[in-house]
C-alpha cells in the first residue's frame, strides 16, 4: 500500500514498584492497520531499572517483554491473545494495566514506512 497512512504507537514502560508510579521507558509498540504492521522494539537498561528498585527481577521483566513481542508477532507461543487480529492484539497490549509492564497513552501519526518510525521513536525515547 503506497503513501502515508495512519499509525498508532505507545511507549512500553516498566514500573518496578507500581505503587510508586516511577517508570522507565523500555520500548515502543507501533501499529498501522492499513500497512498491516504491528511490531515492538525494546531494551532493558538494567542499571536504570535497578536505580528505581534494587529488588526488581530483571529476568521476570525480560520474560514479560518477550511474551509481549510474541503477541505482537502473532506467534502461537504467545497464547490465545497472539491468535487475535493485529488491531485486537494492539488494543490488548496497550490497554490500561496495573502491572509491572505497562504502556503510555496511545499516540497517532502518519507515515509511509512504519518500521522506520518504530526505529526512530525507539532511538529517541528509549535509546
Amino acid at each position: 500500500m503506497q503513501g502515508t497512512q495512519v499509525y498508532e504507537y505507545a511507549f512500553v514502560r516498566v514500573l518496578p514498584r507500581v505503587e510508586r508510579g516511577e517508570f522507565i521507558n523500555v520500548g515502543v509498540i507501533l501499529f498501522s492497520k492499513r500497512k498491516r504492521f504491528l511490531d515492538m522494539k525494546y531494551h532493558i537498561d538494567v542499571d536504570r531499572l535497578k536505580a528505581l528498585s534494587k529488588e526488581v527481577d530483571v529476568e521476570e521483566v525480560h520474560s514479560y517483554l518477550q511474551a509481549w513481542d510474541l503477541i505482537c508477532q502473532g506467534d502461537q507461543k504467545g497464547g490465545k491473545i497472539a491468535q487475535l487480529e493485529q488491531a485486537e492484539r494492539f488494543r490488548w497490549l496497550t490497554a490500561t494495566k496495573s502491572t509491572i509492564v505497562q504502556c503510555s497513552k496511545v499516540h497517532p501519526g502518519r507515515c509511509e514506512f512504519p518500521e522506520r518510525v518504530l526505529e526512530k521513536l525507539f532511538e529517541r525515547y528509549v535509546g
